[in-house]
């Protein structure tokens, strides 16, 4: 036999004659090294000499360990808000005669946005400072009291009627006595008479006045013209609030967003002139389970993605309400920015969050997986077998995938050996080894 293969080997040796030749003494030359081997081995089998036979192959393996929880990084999508946000416009109507800033431009506290035209409010609180004057003055005319000479004046005048007084007397004695005597009628003395009666009531009311003089003023003429001076004057610091309220002023400092109207146009009131957007670090607000809500404490620092930037944000405040759409609570934060690119408003923002899910499993690699039926998921585990281990089947459950392993359940137990890697060359029943 090995002379039959050292002949065909020399015949393979020597140049061919034809293609075809070449082809057919290929084969035959193989089939003739396979005949030989099997020869060989039968041989040797026969003679009872040992055939080397191949060792069981070689795995990783881990031991299982359970864990009762495991921590997940989740996302909640929210959007970044202006600190403040104002559509600013005037607290009474008029027509517009200034508008000092346009959209984009920063605004300082305090500074003068808008104007309106106040001509009517000038003249009018001109009028009521005229009336001030004249009030005033008869108040100070009150509280001083008559001067000494309308006093003198007064006096003199009851002087005077006390002597006419005294003279329509005698005469009527005398007129008395000419009618007792028959001399004059009735009529006459009565005519006396009446001169004489309204002579008396004429100095009795001047006594009084010149009582009244003496006395000086009363306090509450002095009360009354004291408040009609306080009524002109609130009605002054009116038309001043007025004039005042005809100025808009920005409330805080910020970036001008919207410009409604221009120089010219005649507002009422409330209506809108321009918005005042905060330019200050913004917030974010995010909606997120009421549960969640529980972990993220008041000033803790958390992580805010925007785009490709991450920025630190704090947490300030929960609102109180839960949104009946989405079911979550909103989360305020503010965002810490040092010189980081300052983020607009209604930016997209994503919240990311730690959170520990309470669950019992064990983690495998997740190499250690293999496709098992109906979508199902299996492992390879390993069951001692005097010197060698026998592959067995399990089925699990992903519970969870993080990165390259995942938390799996299902008829594997504490402790039991799990083969890593390599499953491709791995079928139930098979015999291996431990590496």
């Amino acid at each position: 036999m090995e002379a039959q293969v050292q002949a065909i080997e020399d015949g393979a040796a020597s140049p061919p004659k034809h293609p075809r030749k070449i082809g057919v003494r290929n084969l035959l030359i193989a089939s003739g090294m396979v005949t030989a081997i099997a020869f060989g081995v039968y041989d040797r089998l026969s003679a009872g000499q040992e055939v080397a036979v191949s060792s069981p192959l070689a795995v990783q393996v881990i031991k299982l360990k359970p864990v009762q929880s495991y921590l997940v990084t989740r996302f909640y999508t929210g959007e970044v808000v202006a600190t403040r946000r104002s559509d600013l416009g005037f607290e009474r109507g008029g027509k517009v005669i200034e508008i000092v800033f346009n959209r984009g431009q920063i605004v300082e506290k305090g500074a003068v946005i808008a104007r309106l035209d106040t001509q009517n409010l000038k003249a009018q609180l001109a009028q009521l400072a005229a009336q001030k004057l004249r009030a005033v003055a008869e108040l100070r005319e009150l509280q001083n009291g008559p001067r000494k000479e309308t006093i003198a004046a007064a006096r003199s005048q009851v002087a005077d009627l006390e002597n006419r007084l005294r003279l329509e007397n005698i005469r009527r004695d005398r007129r008395r006595s000419l009618y007792e005597e028959g001399a004059i009628s009735r009529e006459q003395l009565d005519e006396v008479a009446f001169n004489r009666d309204a002579l008396a009531d004429r100095l009795a009311a001047t006594q009084s006045e010149l009582e009244a003089l003496q006395n000086g003023t009363r306090k509450e003429q002095i009360a009354a013209q004291a408040a009609t001076v306080a009524q002109i004057q609130a009605s002054m610091g009116d038309v001043e609030i007025n004039i005042e309220k005809s100025t808009l002023r920005a409330p805080f400092r910020g970036v001008i967003g919207e410009r409604n109207l221009d120089e010219g146009s005649v507002v009422q009131a409330g209506q809108a002139i321009v918005r005042l957007v905060e330019s200050l670090a913004p917030e974010v607000e995010i909606g997120v389970p009421p549960q969640v809500v529980e972990t993220l404490k008041l000033g803790s620092r958390q992580q805010v993605q925007l785009g490709d930037l991450t920025y630190a944000a704090q947490v300030l405040a929960y609102k109180p309400e839960i949104n009946p759409q989405t079911r979550t609570r909103t989360v305020v934060l503010q965002l810490v920015t040092t010189n980081q690119t300052m983020p607009a408003s209604g930016e997209i923002a994503r919240l990311q969050v730690e959170q520990r899910v309470s669950i019992q499993g064990f983690w495998l690699p997740a190499s250690a997986l293999i496709k098992g039926e109906r979508g199902l998921w299996s492992c390879f585990a390993i069951a001692p077998e005097g010197e060698t281990y026998r592959i067995q089947r399990r089925d699990v459950e992903v519970l969870y995938t993080g990165g390259d392993r995942v938390l799996v359940r299902g008829t594997i137990v504490a402790g039991e050996e799990v083969v890593n890697n390599g499953t491709h060359r791995l079928v139930a029943g098979q015999i291996v080894n431990k590496e």
